[in-house]
């Protein structure tokens, strides 16, 4: 039976992640299921099972993705011209180093069940007399030895080879990037085709009208999965919702950031629209692909009318101040989302022996993210600070505003990265709504955002001691900036609820003979 029956059309939207814990994906799937159009949102799996839900009226399917093509070439061949001593990998090394230690142990049974056989108690060895085991345990000192030299060979190389900037690295990069330009992924990135070979198979068993490809990985999966079906004579539509500036990620190794930009500049081409999350970035996106139109922005801005799906299964989040033990005169700072070492969080924990008295929640620590937390925690502790210093777990985002609001002042300390000059992000709009004056760094738009609307103090990214001055600041007149979100009109565009009407626009201009339903004619003429 056909699916979208009584619906404007089917929709796939697509996610590299789990999707619990992206709220941008989350909202414009409910969004545009509760307009009329059956979603389903494909995500990946933590598990090697299957996993669905429903958000509202969009269905959610999380699939698994094996990493068959993650491990490099290089480490599937033999490393004869780096370090002709090495094992082909780590995993044989660690494989090789227990095997000898197998040997070695059982030779030591054997040696002390035949001591012990002479001493009278029960069992007997398996020619473990000292004359018989002499030669097998000289042999097995000697392959320990060697394997042992080997393995720390094996070592040597994985740290030489990782990065993949040592010469023959960089020599080999280059040599793909311009021999086949756009389609260099397929050497320097083959594990993207993980994703296509995980996802294709769902997505045209849906067929789609329209793919929503959220991010660059997500990008050549759905722009396959539009030619496929353009070629089997179905028009399907391809949105493209680019969430980061590739170029200006940081990169885990060599490879990565020359691999995903001719992976993304190889599938933007087929996008019939794009959509951004902020203008600067639009403005960059149309230069770097050459696109035919502007892409339309989209902010992160949160719900601020949650259904009641949403509130049924949410229990409230309690309050902050509560949470954090501090009473209404306890000067309180709030930040809301991950903490990594470019998030700048540590920056607002070396402030605090400045700001005495004041007190920071940090909100949203999930348990994935615990390394990063650990490194919160301790540097808290050496600046004395521990007992100033709340960490608080996951608020569902349609609670966030809410429950951010009792705080003082809320923080953005990101670090300077070329990604974040770029965007205004999830907790800038939260902490909007929440109506909470902001000190943020000092990275471009976001600073320049503050600074237009007189919300808040700007400081020197990475500077403790400039971040103590503008907190200060804020925490001697909250109040006025307060004031600047009763400018008329400007939180009501920072809503999702007005973003999701730009999406809605630009689906309805892709498949104008998708009316919303209260206007169009009856299904059996629809089509």
């Amino acid at each position: 039976m056909d699916s979208s029956q009584g619906t404007r059309g089917r929709v796939v939207m697509l996610v590299d992640n789990g999707v619990k814990a992206d709220s941008r994906v989350q909202k414009a799937a409910r969004s545009a299921a509760a307009a009329g159009w059956d979603v389903i949102l494909l995500g990946v799996s933590p598990t090697s099972k299957i996993q669905t839900w429903r958000i509202g009226g969009a269905r959610v399917r999380l699939i698994p993705k094996p990493a068959h093509l993650e491990p490099r070439r290089h480490e599937l061949r033999h490393p004869l011209f780096r370090r002709p001593l090495a094992y082909r990998s780590q995993r044989l090394a660690r494989y090789r180093v227990q095997t000898v230690k197998a040997w070695r142990s059982d030779l030591a049974f054997r040696r002390a069940a035949e001591r012990a056989a002479r001493a009278g108690h029960p069992g007997s060895s398996a020619s473990g007399s000292a004359a018989r085991l002499l030669l097998p345990r000289a042999a097995a000192r000697a392959l320990a030895a060697w394997v042992g030299l080997r393995a720390r060979e094996t070592d040597r190389l994985q740290r030489l080879r990782a990065p993949l900037t040592a010469p023959l690295d960089r020599t080999s990069t280059a040599l793909w990037s311009t021999l086949m330009g756009r389609r260099a992924w397929r050497r320097l990135m083959p594990g993207l085709w993980d994703y296509e070979l995980a996802f294709a198979a769902h997505i045209d068993a849906f067929e789609p009208d329209l793919v929503h490809a959220h991010d660059f990985r997500m990008l050549g999966v759905g722009a396959r999965a539009a030619v496929r079906a353009r070629a089997r004579g179905r028009a399907a539509k391809l949105v493209w919702d680019a969430h980061e500036y590739v170029p200006g990620l940081p990169a885990f190794h060599g490879r990565w950031l020359p691999g995903h930009i001719a992976w993304e500049k190889e599938h933007a081409v087929f996008a019939d629209a794009v959509i951004t999350v902020s203008a600067p970035l639009a403005r960059m996106l149309q230069e770097g692909h050459g696109l035919r139109e502007l892409p339309s922005v989209v902010l992160n801005a949160p719900v601020t009318r949650p259904e009641a799906d949403e509130i049924a299964d949410a229990p409230p989040a309690g309050d902050l101040r509560a949470l954090c033990g501090v009473d209404e005169t306890t000067p309180l700072l709030v930040y809301a989302g991950g903490i990594s070492p470019v998030r700048g969080v540590e920056t607002v924990i070396g402030a605090l022996p400045s700001l005495p008295g004041v007190h920071l929640a940090l909100v949203s620590v999930t348990p994935r993210k615990m390394k990063a937390v650990a490194g919160a925690r301790r540097a808290a502790a050496r600046a004395g600070v521990s007992d100033r210093v709340h960490f608080l777990p996951y608020v569902p985002h349609w609670q966030v505003p809410r429950f951010l609001a009792p705080a003082d002042a809320a923080v953005s300390p990101l670090l300077h990265l070329a990604n974040h000059e770029l965007a205004l992000s999830n907790k800038f709009f939260e902490y909007a709504q929440a109506r909470l004056p902001l000190v943020v760094s000092d990275i471009r738009t976001m600073a320049e955002m503050v600074e237009a609307t007189g919300a808040g103090e700007v400081f020197r990214a990475g500077d403790a001691e400039d971040f103590a001055r503008a907190a200060r600041t804020v925490l001697a007149d909250p109040e006025r900036y307060r004031a600047a979100y009763r400018a008329p009109g400007l939180l009501d565009g920072w809503t999702w609820e007005a973003q999701a009407e730009v999406v809605e626009a630009l689906y309805t201009r892709l498949l104008p003979d998708r009316p919303p339903l209260s206007l169009s004619v009856p299904s059996g003429d629809s089509r």
